[in-house]
């Protein structure tokens, strides 16, 4: 089998992003004007890897993205890549939740999910799931050179978990239209859920 290239790039800035508001699956805003300007600034100074196929979450503001980056591209929407559902914490910024008593224990990793929201750990596996539903997707079409829009919190978690070097997901952090290519051995893949993340976007 071919090792695979796949090109994880977060969706441009939305207005919550400005505001610092948790906005997750239940909020599907569209970019900012201020976030399209910024991609088709990126797109015009940056060289962004060449792709055969686009894959993205299916929310608004990274179909969006798709659509700037790779106008050329069909996007293939992947359901498992949505954002997290923030629950109670949705559309709140940390200042407003200081005085919420879950808000810091869930931060710290002591509350595996907000009020009403999704559980960490579920959050991986569906990201998981997601990923291998591409890898699947690419090796049987023979497509070895991917790229898929994502949440900036879904890179973090999702590499987190299963790329090296290992890093904590904190350290997989990417600004918007920016993000890590990732090398990926379909037969180690497969085995250990393994991927190489070899460059920064």
């Amino acid at each position: 089998m071919k090792t695979l290239k796949i090109h994880l790039i977060r969706h441009g800035a939305t207005d919550a992003n400005y505001l610092g508001q948790y906005i997750g699956c239940k909020t599907d805003l569209p970019l900012a004007p201020e976030g399209l300007n910024e991609l088709r600034l990126l797109k015009e100074n940056m060289d962004y890897p060449d792709i055969e196929r686009l894959y993205s979450s299916p929310m608004l503001r990274c179909r969006q993205t798709g659509a700037v980056l790779y106008p050329d591209k069909q996007i293939i929407p992947v359901a498992d890549l949505r954002e997290y559902d923030f629950g109670s914490f949705e559309g709140k910024t940390a200042a407003q939740l200081e005085g919420d008593p879950n808000f810091i224990p869930w931060t710290s990793g002591k509350l595996s999910a907000p009020p009403g929201g999704e559980d960490n750990s579920e959050f991986i596996k569906r990201l998981c799931v997601g990923l291998n539903k591409i890898v699947l997707d690419m090796t049987e079409d023979g497509v070895t050179n991917a790229g898929v829009i994502m949440h900036g919190g879904a890179i973090m978690m999702l590499l987190g978990a299963s790329a090296v070097p290992r890093h904590k997901p904190v350290e997989w952090t990417a600004d918007n239209g920016r993000g890590y290519s990732l090398l990926i051995t379909p037969s180690l893949y497969f085995k250990s859920g393994i991927v190489e993340v070899y460059d920064i976007i």
